[in-house]
């Protein structure tokens, strides 16, 4: 072995032992600053930052090293969004959501009585719908990019060759699903994720096959992704094993820029992400809940503050349900839903001493638990440019299928869309007709990438991966810098709850009730169960002076990391 594979080698590990030995607290920093849910990405963030790049840039290095170092939700074979603040002060976002194939069809995951079978839409080439990542960093690079393209990848490229250490976490992750990968790929040569022997601490693993792919995008672009070697390796595994992606619809996909969605919370503005997104209006609509019921005399913890919350979150998830989805096939009444009067209606039901079964919360009037498999990341640098990435596989690794001579996961979004009306997803989520599958098609997310201006300027950059969590844990630290005066940290450790309609359950934080609060929520009938963790967080705060402080969601998930300087 060289002595250069020695040295990146070693400095990984010392890296891998001090992540898991010391713990981390929140810095402060004058010119960049790049939160991630893995340390090695946020070095890489870093580095193109001090290389003169911006935060756009940094960003489009962060998506492809994620591929490579956390590629249980990293990718180049998924897709996400990303909501953007110029340092001059203009908003932007970019959609590189997954798209239905053209072959898709409403009851594709039904059999001939019409019962769903989630296997189909969890697992396997059939629920792979068509990758947006590497299209939409193109396009961001294309509009904000300073650096060359091809400098962007290198250093996921060198990653992938050299090996990237497996953190404790990551190995138990791969040991936890190692059974579903070898199940999807019976066969095929994809070292290294498949062994017969358990991962461990500490292990090297290196992705040539994933290395020569991320080569071909660093030297065509987005063809060398959607047409070409990679296209050809990704249709071969279609026709081969049932999935229904052609190389048409590779070549004719394509993300999309979107107005942001705008809103205002106790003299704050909220940046964040319209549909087929529900995390902004979800979002929106929470907050202008909190504030019309005066949230802030409450103290945190409390039992007005927790049950306000869920009774909140039951009539917004309840209408997330009803009336969201793609709106380029779907008339989503956006402005009405997170209009005062309506919302004014929507909450009025609220009791502060009786709790609203689900099962009579109904969708509002509008004219006309689970896992963390996604992963966010949020950057600034030193002129004031920020941006908000949230993106995903959906599951852990996707649909569990790796493209042979690829060297990468396909993720499982089709099980995003309602299978049919009222049937759940792997989240718990259910959806109508505004998110049935149609071919072409974006399903609906609740990824909810965040920023916040305070008197004009830069205040909070903020997202989450968590599922249906994510809405709830966004808006949570949000009222908990707004509301409760937390400083940074405490904002980001602050244990959370989280309810969504149906099912008809609290989900909290094992610290996150007293026996008090948890005995005066039960005798209302509120049905409480306590959770792991709720949402992994990655903030980024601006102080009066100016300066950056970035909070890693560390004592959720080890391996993330704030990296400035």
């Amino acid at each position: 072995m060289c002595r250069t594979k020695l040295t990146s080698r070693l400095l990984a590990f010392i890296l891998l032992f001090f992540s898991c030995s010391v713990p981390l607290e929140s810095k402060s920093y004058k010119n960049g600053l790049v939160v991630t849910a893995h340390y090695l990405a946020s070095e890489v963030g870093k580095e193109i930052l001090q290389k003169g790049g911006n935060a756009f840039d940094a960003a489009v290095a962060v998506q492809f090293a994620l591929a490579v170092v956390y590629p249980r939700a990293g990718n180049i074979a998924g897709g996400g969004f990303a909501v953007i603040r110029t340092s001059g002060g203009d908003y932007n976002s970019l959609d590189f959501r997954e798209t239905a194939p053209k072959a898709a069809y409403e009851q594709m995951y039904c059999d001939k009585d019409g019962n769903v079978n989630s296997d189909l839409s969890q697992n396997g080439d059939l629920a792979v719908g068509v990758p947006g990542t590497v299209d939409g960093m193109m396009k961001l690079h294309q509009k904000y990019g300073r650096l060359r393209w091809g400098e962007l990848l290198e250093p996921a490229i060198k990653l992938a060759e050299e090996g990237v250490v497996l953190s404790l976490l990551e190995a138990n992750k791969l040991n936890d699903y190692h059974d579903q990968i070898q199940k999807q790929n019976k066969g095929k040569s994809l070292v290294p994720y498949l062994r017969e022997g358990l991962f461990r601490e500490g292990d090297t693993l290196s992705n040539i096959a994933l290395a020569r792919t991320l080569s071909r995008i660093k030297a065509s672009g987005r063809n060398g992704f959607y047409e070409g070697e990679t296209a050809g390796l990704i249709v071969a595994e279609m026709e081969k094993h049932g999935g229904i992606i052609t190389a048409e619809d590779l070549q004719g996909y394509q993300s999309v820029w979107r107005v942001p969605l705008i809103g205002d919370y106790r003299g704050h503005k909220i940046i964040s992400m319209p549909p087929p997104s529900s995390g902004g209006v979800a979002l929106i609509q929470l907050l202008k809940g909190c504030e019309m019921y005066n949230m802030n005399k409450y103290s945190f913890g409390s039992f007005e503050h927790i049950h306000l919350m869920v009774e909140l979150e039951r009539r917004v998830y309840a209408d997330r349900a009803a009336w969201l989805g793609d709106p380029d096939y779907y008339q989503v009444p956006v402005d009405r839903l997170i209009n005062d009067e309506y919302l004014e209606n929507r909450f009025a039901t609220i009791e502060m001493d009786k709790k609203t079964n689900s099962q009579d919360i109904k969708a509002g009037s509008v004219e006309l638990i689970e896992s963390f498999e996604t992963t966010h990341f949020s950057i600034v640098d030193s002129e004031g440019n920020a941006i908000a990435v949230t993106t995903t596989l959906n599951g852990n690794y996707g649909s569990k299928v790796m493209v042979e001579g690829g060297g990468f996961f396909l993720n499982n979004e089709m099980d995003d869309f309602s299978s049919k009306p009222g049937f759940p997803n792997q989240f718990g989520l259910v959806g109508g007709e505004a998110n049935a599958i149609k071919p072409g098609k974006r399903m609906l997310s609740s990824m909810t990438p965040t920023i916040v201006e305070k008197n004009g300027k830069l205040f909070m950059v903020l997202g989450s991966p968590g599922g249906s969590t994510i809405i709830t844990s966004v808006f949570q630290n949000i009222i908990n810098k707004i509301d409760f005066k937390m400083d940074s940290q405490q904002v980001v450790d602050a244990p959370r709850v989280h309810s969504q309609w149906l099912p008809d359950e609290v989900y909290a934080e094992a610290e996150a009730l007293s026996p008090k609060v948890k005995s005066k929520l039960e005798e209302l009938g509120h049905i409480i169960k306590i959770q792991n963790k709720i949402g992994v967080m990655a903030d980024i705060f601006v102080s009066d002076s100016g300066e950056y402080i970035g909070v890693a969601d560390t004592k959720r998930h080890k391996d993330s990391r704030a990296s400035g300087y």
